[in-house]
């Protein structure tokens, strides 16, 4: 038992009152009364800091000054000035922010055996309106489990991923084939020593609804030819609008816009609309070469022995209905262009403008890929800075800035009462740049990950929270992990990689992180 006068252990401590209190809320002195937890000075939720308590007022500040945009710098700001939690209301919205390890440890702690996140209301909408069976983005409960669990077999464990790896790689080596043949055609100086600069935004958006189309219908779609179709760049630019619409959204009562026949919602739903139509053509096609190659099944559940992506193996599966199917299939490749392909943006800029990390990286790169055999599996596993790559650039420039839970039970964060069911959003673009969690936290340093090993998973798990965490992770998160990882294996394999300019990249949301103004990146063939 700690007394009065000696420190906490944790990231931060309190004393009040004579009790001791680490970040994540761990009592030293408190007792249990009628089955709950009486905390000697504890303070009450209402004492929480706050941003204002009037959740209209507060929204009509956020749309006049901007700040859905900046929601990431606005969280960085906030917890700067009333430090390591605090509550928002934001129109119909209320929330508890939280930025210390330690305390999303004690929150991912009480999420129960059904964790539940903040539900997108606007998507929620649309899919009641039109009649769409929901995904498990959007469900809840023991039916989210059940669903989850089926689609985990596909994509997340690891013979799934064994079967969709070699797609991804050779959706990899296409691209830098492609970006090669554009490097002769355009580049500047002479044979052998051709630069080429590019904002290589758009190609890396192909690149990500190439791969995705690749792993989740089995087929690829031709976007690395000399013309690409006009329904994948719409289906692109359908998922840009959706994400954008989104936000606004969030604060305000779809139906009430939907009646109103408010131009932001009609915008939502339409960029949704396509969305889905797309998805039903891919699908209807998988179904009809799925139904023609049953007949010929091989033991290892790939019809005529092809691996028929993950649209094929559930389909053969019968585990889900074939609406169930088509709303997580559909869920999967509206989150599957924009979430890996503005990364990469992030990663091939902070590659470019750290020439000894880069180096450092391809040596051993280069050392796996010798050994591996052209396994790109062994590959990957021989190059754990290619993973610190992607941790370190989703740090700096998380997709998504937050991470929510409902608590099932109640807890104390900061030595605040935290009722449950209360919405609590972990907020990790300031966790990733904040000083408190990380040594020189605006250097990139794949290799801080690798050190970090040694130290207790928990520790070290929470500070990395892009993907999410537990049984409501990303179910796309292995996808995304290797599509990165291996994009950028074969990238730094054939070029060497500069920045025309080296100045911080100016970075706004949507309902993801991306830079306002993509960056150029200056490839050269090594």
């Amino acid at each position: 038992m700690l007394k009065r006068g000696t420190s906490c252990p944790g990231d931060v401590s309190l004393r009040h009152r004579g009790l001791c209190v680490t970040a994540a809320g761990t009592v030293v002195h408190g007792k249990l009364e009628g089955g709950k937890r009486v905390v000697k000075g504890m303070r009450s939720f209402e004492e929480i800091p706050h941003t204002g308590r009037n959740g209209w007022l507060n929204l009509l500040k956020f749309w006049r000054e901007n700040r859905f945009q900046q929601l990431h710098k606005h969280m960085e700001r906030t917890f700067n000035t009333l430090g390591p939690i605090y509550r928002e209301k934001l129109g119909t919205l209320s929330s508890v922010n939280i930025m210390l390890p330690s305390d999303v440890s004690e929150l991912f702690k009480s999420e129960g055996l059904h964790p539940r996140r903040m539900t997108l209301q606007p998507w929620a909408t649309h899919r009641e309106i039109r009649n769409h069976s929901k995904g498990i983005f959007l469900k809840n409960g023991e039916e989210w489990r059940a669903d989850r669990l089926q689609l985990n077999k596909e994509v997340m464990m690891s013979a799934a991923v064994k079967r969709f790896l070699p797609l991804l790689d050779e959706v990899a080596k296409d691209f830098c084939r492609m970006l090669q043949t554009r490097m002769e055609k355009e580049g500047r100086g002479e044979e052998g020593k051709c630069v080429l600069t590019i904002d290589p935004s758009p190609d890396l958006f192909r690149f990500a609804l190439e791969a995705s189309c690749h792993v989740l219908y089995g087929e690829r779609i031709g976007l690395f030819s000399s013309s690409p179709s006009l329904e994948s760049q719409k289906f692109i630019w359908a998922v840009e609008r959706m994400l954008t619409t989104t936000p606004p959204l969030l604060y305000l009562p779809p139906r009430l816009l939907l009646r109103m026949g408010a131009p932001l919602w009609t915008q939502h739903a339409t960029a949704w609309d396509h969305i889905f139509s797309h998805a039903e053509a891919r699908i209807q096609r998988g179904y009809q070469r799925l139904s023609t190659s049953l007949g010929r099944a091989s033991p290892t559940g790939t019809a005529g022995g092809h691996y028929t992506g993950v649209l094929g193996q559930l389909m053969e599966k019968g585990q889900l209905s074939l609406d169930l199917i088509k709303a997580n299939i559909t869920e999967l490749m509206a989150g599957g262009v924009d979430t890996t392909a503005v990364p990469l943006q992030f990663a091939l800029f902070e590659l470019g403008r750290n020439p000894e990390v880069q180096e450092s990286v391809r040596q051993q790169v280069r050392a796996s890929w010798a050994q591996a055999g052209g396994d790109p599996q062994k590959a990957l596993q021989g190059a754990p800075l290619l993973k610190g790559t992607i941790k370190e650039v989703l740090r700096l420039y998380p997709v998504g800035i937050t991470v929510q839970r409902y608590p099932v039970r109640d807890i104390v964060l900061q030595n605040y009462h935290i009722p449950a069911g209360t919405l609590v959003q972990a907020c990790i673009y300031p966790m990733g740049r904040s000083e408190k969690v990380f040594e020189d936290p605006l250097h990139f340093d794949p290799s801080r990950w690798s050190r970090e090993e040694g130290q207790r998973a928990e520790a070290a798990g929470f500070r990395s929270l892009a993907f999410g965490f537990g049984a409501r992770q990303c179910v796309g998160r292995r996808i995304a992990e290797n599509e990165m990882q291996l994009l950028l294996m074969h990238i730094l394999l054939s070029f060497h990689l500069s920045v025309p300019s080296s100045e911080d990249l100016n970075t706004t949301v949507t309902l993801i992180l991306q830079p306002e103004t993509p960056p150029r990146i200056t490839f050269s063939k090594l």
